[in-house]
């Protein structure tokens, strides 16, 4: 495992964002855990959200006065082909688990316990499937009376039952398990502290500071981009839960009414994500020869500056996710103030409120008949980007989601 440097983070620059209620919790229990030990411990330090959001709150919560630390585990391509197909069958893709995978998983989860020496941490906070097996072989490695947490970031609604069974294994095993929503947990009653958190965006953060317009479409123009014209964006991994291919079905639609629109699907190719270039190519052949079209990743010049650019001087922000648990870009594109149009599941049924903070959709013909009623009503528009920002501010900031886990820790703590 490596430990992952952060930036500085700042605990006042936020005293004029968050309310004097939350303020006043974290002070509380920040102090109750002071001289306590957190890991963090994913698969990436980059690319997706978990590695978004832990480079911000790493670094706020140490300006706040906790002790905190970040680790990454490593593995080979064999590894992440495994558990890119853990991700894919826990949410729902049919698959079998074969041996060989099984031990391929637990070889890498055993390889980095063992280049681990003593850990004094009283808190291990271990996301999603990737090291989750890490709490078998470590446990001997472990301060006694550690706390082990497991939080799952993914849709396991209807998990492939072969997958969930192999990882329940050792999720049972955790102190306590962290999942976006109700619907996500099965076995819920076998499960032992089973808390609910949400995700959350850093309003701070190069992705999400306020962006002035006239500067953001200066940015999106240098990628060919006509400021002039009607713009739709997507924000995602090129990955078919997030359904690429849909969304240019749907800008295909929606351009047959509005000729002048313009399309652009924004990625991170992720370093634990092997499928994602696969899914990109795909995505560029559907493209095909239609310029109006923009696909754009970080290999050709997009970081969280050009991400926050579209996502300002875009008309309408997508997220059609097929599955999602939880996406945060549809928060990053509410808060910036720009209509959000999501796929009806998982977490982007819990940020969007249809008809009020944007549009919730199940088909692509569906999605194309919201894209054209933004579009050519203004003024409804207008309305549901004041509604969205205000329902991130009030749910879905990286100070609340900190105090949601200290809260957490301090009710294992005892």
């Amino acid at each position: 495992m490596e430990l992952v440097a952060t930036a500085v983070k700042k605990y006042e620059d936020y005293m004029e964002i968050i309310n004097t209620d939350t303020k006043a919790q974290l002070d509380y229990f920040v102090n109750k855990l002071q001289g306590k030990k957190i890991a963090m411990v994913n698969a990436t330090s980059y690319g997706g959200g978990v590695a978004e959001i832990l480079h911000s709150m790493v670094p706020l919560a140490r300006d706040m006065g906790l002790n905190i630390d970040w680790w990454v585990i490593k593995g080979a391509d064999d590894f992440y082909n495994v558990t890119k197909a853990f991700h894919n069958c826990l949410q729902g893709e049919e698959g079998i688990l074969s041996p060989k995978d099984k031990k391929i998983y637990l070889k890498y989860n055993e390889l980095n316990a063992a280049a681990v020496d003593e850990w004094d941490y009283d808190f291990i906070i271990i996301h999603d499937p990737q090291p989750a097996a890490l709490i078998e072989f470590m446990g001997s490695k472990t301060k006694e009376g550690a706390k082990w947490v497991w939080r799952c970031h993914i849709d396991t609604s209807t998990p492939n039952p072969d997958y969930w069974r192999f990882l329940y294994n050792y999720i049972k095993q955790y102190d306590a398990c962290i999942f976006t929503m109700e619907e996500f947990v099965q076995e819920k009653e076998r499960l032992r502290n089973l808390t609910f958190i949400t995700p959350s965006i850093d309003p701070l953060s190069t992705k999400n500071v306020e962006l002035d317009v006239e500067d953001a479409r200066q940015i999106i123009a240098r990628f060919g981009v006509d400021i002039h014209r009607p713009l739709i964006t997507q924000i995602s991994r090129f990955d078919p839960w997030k359904d690429p291919l849909g969304v240019i079905d749907t800008y295909k639609i929606v351009k047959k009414e509005y000729p002048s629109v313009q399309l652009a699907l924004v990625g991170s190719m992720a370093s634990d994500d092997p499928e994602g270039w696969d899914y990109l190519y795909r995505t560029l052949r559907r493209a095909g020869e239609d310029y109006d079209i923009k696909v754009i990743t970080n290999f050709n010049g997009v970081s969280n500056r050009e991400v926050n650019a579209f996502q300002t001087a875009s008309d309408v922000i997508l997220q059609k996710s097929l599955r999602e648990g939880f996406g945060l870009t549809v928060s990053e594109g509410l808060w910036k103030g720009t209509p959000v149009i999501g796929g009806n599941v998982g977490g982007i049924k819990y940020q969007i409120i249809d008809g009020v903070t944007g549009y919730l959709v199940d088909t692509v013909e569906e999605c194309a008949e919201k894209v054209l009623r933004l579009l050519r009503n203004p003024t409804l528009a207008q309305e549901m980007m004041e509604a969205g920002r205000e329902r991130v501010r009030q749910h879905f900031l990286i100070t609340t989601h900190l105090l949601n886990y200290l809260k957490l820790l301090d009710k294992l703590e005892g």
